[in-house]
């Protein structure tokens, strides 16, 4: 295995995709205790939007991406909390409104179709040292947040009228925790893609549940196991000439279905 890491690109590629493993299960964890797991596709395509005008207006795809995902997420919020839609409601109607406008971006711009197949699907060997650093960035302040305000965010899942009725901000949280995770998946859909990169967010922290330890141990049970998904999917997408971020999925169904069984027996 160490022959892998004699390449840079492969180097990057690992560091990169342990990051984003980590800033997902911890996010993740958050967004499946509120029920909301399907947030995360939803904000991927809005994410995809963006790449898909961006590329039209030759600007900074990851940028315009950020931007359009935020952007989505506060509106899923805002309809959420103001209109009392349900949310399952209110992110298929997203994720299908997302969906359309990128294909009709996609069909007026045939000459970029390759740029953003990378995104749909990732493109993790390609990642840069400038990619690396936006990551890193843009991580800390994430996870920071998300660590400052876990009590919050698991009070607010766990019964948000009862957390409100405490004196909690739960607007202003749930607006917060919305944008982390619309940043977070807008940062990783270069990496893991737009189709594969709510698995890495939802899937670990369902794996972990399985296991009934607690908040704290299933966080970290759940970071144990995106990681080990990473390097066990990068590894293999190395040997067997497979693609990185569907190889990255097919490792965490598997951590999942281990956890199924392991729990039932």
């Amino acid at each position: 295995m160490i022959e892998i890491f004699q390449y840079e690109f492969m180097q990057r590629a690992f560091l990169a995709g342990i990051l984003i493993a980590i800033l997902a299960s911890v996010s993740g964890t958050f967004i499946v205790l509120k029920r909301y797991s399907m947030i995360s596709e939803t904000l991927a395509h809005s994410a995809l939007v963006g790449v898909a005008v961006a590329l039209v207006l030759e600007y900074n795809p990851l940028w315009v991406a950020v931007v359009v995902s935020v952007l989505s997420a506060w509106l899923i919020e805002y309809l959420r909390s103001e209109f009392s839609l349900y949310s399952d409601a209110i992110l298929a109607i997203l994720l299908s409104g997302s969906l359309a406008i990128a294909v009709i971006i996609v069909s007026l711009g045939g000459e970029f179709n390759n740029s953003l197949f990378s995104y749909l699907f990732g493109s993790i060997l390609s990642v840069s040292n400038e990619n690396i650093m936006t990551i890193f960035s843009f991580g800390i302040v994430a996870l920071a947040l998300l660590l400052v305000f876990a009590k919050e965010f698991y009070f607010i899942a766990y019964d948000e009228e009862v957390a409100q009725i405490s004196g909690i901000k739960v607007k202003l949280l749930n607006y917060l925790l919305v944008s982390i995770v619309a940043i977070i998946i807008a940062l990783s859909i270069r990496v893991i893609g737009t189709l594969l990169i709510g698995a890495l967010m939802v899937i670990p922290t369902v794996a972990a549940l399985q296991f009934r330890v607690g908040f704290l141990h299933t966080s970290l049970l759940s970071m144990v196991f995106a990681i080990s998904s990473v390097i066990l999917g990068m590894t293999f997408s190395f040997y067997f000439s497979l693609p990185s971020g569907a190889t990255i999925v097919l490792c965490v169904l598997s951590i999942f279905i281990f956890s199924l069984i392991f729990n039932k027996k």
